[in-house]
């Protein structure tokens, strides 16, 4: 009886059978919030945006959380959750603030130069990542990309304090100085490795919603 040769790809779970996967629906969860803010960026509706951005980064947390906790996941799952966490992470922290720096900017070709910035720097910064890894086992090298979202949305408070010119250009300043950190050389500790960190994104994620949340109203 001559036995049936299976093929490598017959091996191969399906594309979908990873989105079953808890961390991956926690990762799929932030980029639902980060394409609400970038909606919201387009409708001029600001104080939306900011919380879609800060919840990005809570769901973005959550799932790394929940797959170190997890039994029993295999090495391919941690694969495929680390490659679909880093595209996700570009759209969070790169094309989101771009998409709000263009659109607080009404659109002015100048400031295509600033969202070029944050987006490409956000794809060197993963690349980077993704090829060397932590740093001594423990930190990044350059400013994690997640830090993003955290600054522009504690910026973005104060606002109505400034006109919309001024405030326009200290919005632009600020997006090409977390570029520059973001691929600079400096070393900073992985945040969401620390369980005391993790309360305090909660209560920062919860804080800054209900802030803009009142905002709405």
């Amino acid at each position: 009886m001559i036995s049936q040769k299976v093929e490598p790809q017959d091996l191969q779970p399906t594309i979908i059978s990873f989105v079953k996967d808890l961390p991956n629906l926690c990762s799929l969860a932030g980029l639902a919030c980060t394409l609400l803010a970038i909606y919201f960026s387009i409708l001029g509706v600001y104080h939306a945006a900011m919380i879609g951005m800060i919840w990005a980064v809570a769901f973005d947390w959550a799932d790394g959380l929940i797959a170190r906790k997890m039994k029993g996941r295999t090495s391919q799952q941690g694969f495929f959750g680390g490659q679909l966490d880093s595209l996700i992470d570009i759209v969070n922290y790169g094309v989101s603030p771009a998409i709000l720096l263009l659109s607080y900017a009404q659109f002015d070709p100048i400031f295509l130069l600033g969202a070029f910035f944050i987006i490409s720097a956000s794809a060197i910064r993963l690349s980077y990542f993704n090829t060397y890894g932590l740093s001594s086992g423990s930190k990044y090298t350059g400013m994690a990309l997640d830090n993003n979202n955290i600054i522009l949305v504690f910026l973005f408070l104060f606002e109505g304090v400034f006109s919309v010119g001024v405030f326009s250009v200290i919005f632009y300043m600020s997006i090409l100085g977390l570029s520059a950190l973001n691929v600079s050389q400096i070393k900073t500790p992985k945040l969401s490795g620390n369980s005391v960190n993790v309360y305090i994104l909660a209560i920062y994620t919860l804080g800054i919603t209900c802030i803009y949340g009142y905002k709405l109203l």
